[in-house]
């Protein structure tokens, strides 16, 4: 076994430089969970995850070199894209909120999807192919890149409502972000002056389900453009707009769910730990709308999988 896997490290510079992401991610995260206990944010696992994400970067140009095309065309490909979304994501999020629970909620579900592309797909599946001819369209880019970033977006911010209610989860929540930025809220007494307005700190809770709700919207932004390019996409391809294919079916499914979830916290003013409940079985919506319906090797979405 590690004898097969070194005879593939040195044969393929792609796979290479994928597992040696993975393994400087897989330092990473023990102390990414020291950091936590600690409650304090450490410089060294971000450079880290920056050193890793710039691995992951060379490996899909090296694999776009190799096939001449973007490499996102097959499990493996769109597994590594993922994994490099996801740490662009946990990276942002950091950089607005520095807070040691992002890195660890982020990083073992990156290990899970570049461990799975490069250790547990079959050579033939981890190899690059010719496209297939519905797959030759500048529209590969836009749509596929899109929505993969769309997936990485919404799994974080899914990922940080589930740390919303398992943080001091015996404890009231009532969420006074304004969910645009981190900070501001309505003032309920309207006889209250300007004088008598006092700074407010917001809690530890409140700034995560702020991130939560921001990462969130912006994933489902990208997910209504990916939606949208891939109709354009498939009336190019195929002369039809949508033909109710089963990835596209989840994929609005989706669009529904998350639209639901934002649309209880902007207009109906949910509060506390409804919204993040929502937002948590979230995660599965968009695994079975990435990996489940694929598995079923049926409709038009299933090149370069396990039973396409």
């Amino acid at each position: 076994m590690l004898s097969e896997i070194s005879k593939n490290i040195f044969s393929d510079p792609v796979l290479s430089l994928g597992i040696f992401a993975f393994f400087i991610l897989l330092l990473s995260l023990p102390l990414s969970l020291i950091s936590t206990l600690k409650n304090k944010s450490s410089d060294l696992v971000r450079n880290l995850a920056i050193f890793a994400n710039i691995l992951i970067a060379l490996q899909l140009i090296s694999r776009w070199i190799i096939s001449s095309h973007f490499p996102i065309s097959n499990l493996f490909e769109s597994l590594c894209f993922l994994s490099w979304g996801l740490i662009i994501v946990q990276l942002l999020l950091e950089r607005e909120y520095q807070t040691p629970i992002i890195s660890s909620l982020s990083i073992p579900i990156i290990l899970l999807t570049l461990g799975f592309a490069c250790f547990l797909l079959p050579e033939d599946l981890r190899s690059s192919s010719n496209l297939v001819p519905a797959l030759r369209s500048t529209w590969l880019v836009m749509h596929v890149s899109v929505v993969m970033l769309s997936y990485a977006s919404l799994i974080i911010g899914s990922c940080l409502s589930a740390s919303v209610l398992l943080i001091d989860n015996d404890q009231f929540l009532q969420i006074r972000s304004n969910s645009v930025g981190i900070g501001g809220y309505k003032i309920s007494n309207p006889t209250l002056n300007k004088e008598g307005l006092k700074p407010h700190r917001f809690s530890h809770i409140e700034k995560l389900d702020t991130l939560s709700y921001r990462s969130i919207l912006v994933g489902f932004v990208l997910l209504t453009l990916g939606l949208v390019s891939g109709a354009v996409w498939a009336n190019e391809a195929w002369g039809t707009w949508w033909s109710w294919d089963p990835k596209e079916t989840w994929a609005f499914i989706s669009w529904l769910f998350y639209a639901a979830y934002l649309h209880m916290r902007i207009s109906k003013g949910w509060q506390g730990r409804k919204p993040a409940l929502l937002a948590t079985s979230g995660i599965f919506i968009v695994l079975i709308c990435y990996l489940g319906v694929n598995f079923w090797g049926v409709g038009l979405h299933s090149y370069g999988w396990i039973f396409g």
